[in-house]
Formats: C-alpha cells, structure tokens, sequence
C-alpha cells in the first residue's frame, strides 16, 4: 500500500502561480495529478510515465509543468499563469502498473491522495 499526501493548495489571483507537491511513502511507477471542479467528472491534468514520458490536458499545456525525484517519492505539479478555470481540488495519483493503458486514464491509477483545493480568483 503507497501513501500519497499533497500539499501546496491555496488561493491565488489569476495569472499567479502555485507549485503542488506529493510525497509518496512507496515506489510506483507512473504519476499524475487529476482535479475535480464541483459538478464535473474529475479529470486528467498531466502525467509522467515509467519511461519519463509527460502528457497533459489540453486546457493546462504550456502553463502547467509535471516533475518527480529520481527516487520517485516525490511529484510536483507547477502551475504558471492560472486562471479561473483551474479551480479545483488537485489529486495526485500514482500506478503500480509499468504500462499505462493510456494516457490520463483514471482506472489505471491505484493510489490516490486525499486533495488539495487550489482556488484562481478573478
């Protein structure tokens, strides 16, 4: 069993950024951050895969960076020039399975953090 605990959260002015963190208590293969809006499904933000890989939602590319330590323990997800739309609680996710099914699919993530709220205010 891995534990995942974000941190990083908080209110800040469109256009500002946040940087997200989760410290895992295990090894894993692949990583992501998921987010859900209130009245919405959650979704996919951005992923980095066994081999390094990244991918990201259309709606974040450019603006959002995914990173980890070389131990794996340790995911950051730094987020530039936010906007209302971003407003969400952040979940950081992480997969046992070496390959993914595809990309930023949910199912395929058996870890997850408890979430961190991340509010954009206009």
């Amino acid at each position: 069993q891995v534990q995942l605990v974000e941190s990083g959260g908080g209110s800040v002015q469109s256009g500002g950024s946040l940087r997200l963190s989760c410290a895992a208590s295990g090894y894993t293969y692949n990583q992501a951050w998921f987010r859900r809006t209130p009245g919405k499904e959650r979704e996919g933000v951005a992923q980095i895969d066994h081999y390094s890989s990244t991918t990201y939602a259309d709606s974040v590319k450019g603006r959002f960076t995914i990173s980890r330590d070389y131990a794996r323990r340790s995911l950051t997800l730094q987020m530039n020039t936010l906007n209302s739309e971003d407003t969400a609680i952040y979940y950081c996710a992480a997969s046992t399975r070496m390959h993914l099914s595809e990309p930023l699919r949910e199912t395929d993530f058996n870890f997850w953090g408890q979430g961190t709220q991340v509010t954009v205010a206009s």
